[in-house]
């Protein structure tokens, strides 16, 4: 198990020690769970009150909190403890599951499929026809790559995902158990005599960008004709939805429950969040916000942010909302 002084964390967050502790850090605690041989933090001032009762030896906190850690503790003081904290977990991460073969002997592999340098394919898998695996690229047990589809470099395929036909895959990607790739587009259309429903095919694929981050149970349908786009570096929560012929720009966020309908636009560094839902054909410019459990019905200004259902001006519906309080305490 690895163990650290104060002074080694300090020097891996390039804070302000203050105080001193003797206890060696074994690890990352919340900070009403935490033992005396870990390190927590302290974000805001709502929770200063459960300092003195935690049995943590140390805690991060934000530079801007005044408050002082006590006999034999210590804090480190850093301009965002989000950011440190995730250093902290980055020396503690445990190890990966562990291969034993690079290539597990139940795993089908189609003659064509060129696999690159250190790949690691686990049991189960099938490997399509044409597929490109770039190197370093791991697929864990019961993973699904159809034909003619490429993965870049040292992404990493966690078990029970699909990624179908000609779907194209940056590198350094992360997606987690159960991820659906390239599935039909939601397509369909009343028939001429209306008794019932036509297919629209969805001839289109998927392509994904570099660093992208994919949560479990969620879904990136293929484009009815051209392509679905997930753009560099966007993190996608679990059961997030993103429709055919969406297109994310860099850095997108989208928390759980959310979802695109089809071809939405969204800018670079958009952030939806939980539960909210993007009307079809509706563009979401750069730097805006859609709050929780909104309902987006038309285009949203860059740098906007937006709430409620229909989505408005957040600070518009936060007004609307008060003034509804208001005249129900009047009753």
């Amino acid at each position: 198990m690895a163990s650290y002084s104060i002074r080694e964390i300090n020097t891996i967050v390039n804070g302000e020690l203050i105080g001193d502790t003797t206890e060696k850090i074994e690890g990352p605690e919340e900070l009403q769970k935490a033992s005396r041989n870990q390190i927590t933090f302290i974000g805001s001032n709502k929770y200063v009150k459960f300092w003195a009762d935690s049995k943590a030896c140390a805690a991060l906190v934000n530079h801007n909190i005044k408050i002082e850690p006590g006999d034999n503790r210590a804090f480190i003081k850093v301009k965002n403890v989000d950011l440190a904290m995730a250093k902290i977990l980055e020396r503690f991460e445990l190890s990966a599951p562990v291969f034993d073969t690079d290539i597990h002997p139940t795993a089908v592999v189609h003659e064509t499929a060129k696999i690159g340098n250190g790949c690691k394919i686990g049991a189960n898998c099938y490997i399509g026809k044409d597929v490109e695996l770039g190197s370093e690229v791991i697929l864990y047990p019961n993973v699904c790559v159809f034909d003619e589809t490429s993965i870049g470099d040292k992404t990493v395929v966690w078990s029970g995902t699909v990624i179908r036909e000609r779907s194209i895959i940056g590198s350094h990607c992360i997606f987690h158990t159960n991820v659906s790739i390239g599935a039909d587009g939601f397509g369909y259309r009343p028939s001429d005599d209306g008794q019932q429903l036509v297919k629209v095919p969805q001839i289109g694929n998927v392509i994904i960008g570099h660093y992208v981050e994919i949560g479990a149970n969620s879904c990136v349908d293929r484009a009815k004709f051209s392509s679905t786009i997930v753009g560099d570096g966007c993190k996608i929560d679990n059961l997030v939805q993103v429709a055919h012929n969406s297109v994310m720009g860099r850095s997108c966020i989208m928390a759980g429950h959310s979802g695109l309908a089809g071809s939405v636009t969204l800018g670079d560094g958009v952030i939806i969040g939980g539960s909210a839902s993007i009307k079809d054909h509706t563009t979401i410019h750069s730097g805006a916000t859609v709050g929780a459990g909104s309902g987006v019905m038309n285009d949203v200004a860059a740098g906007k942010t937006v709430l409620g259902y229909p989505a408005q001006d957040a600070r518009d519906m936060l007004k609307e909302w008060a003034t509804v309080r208001g005249l129900m305490k009047k009753k």
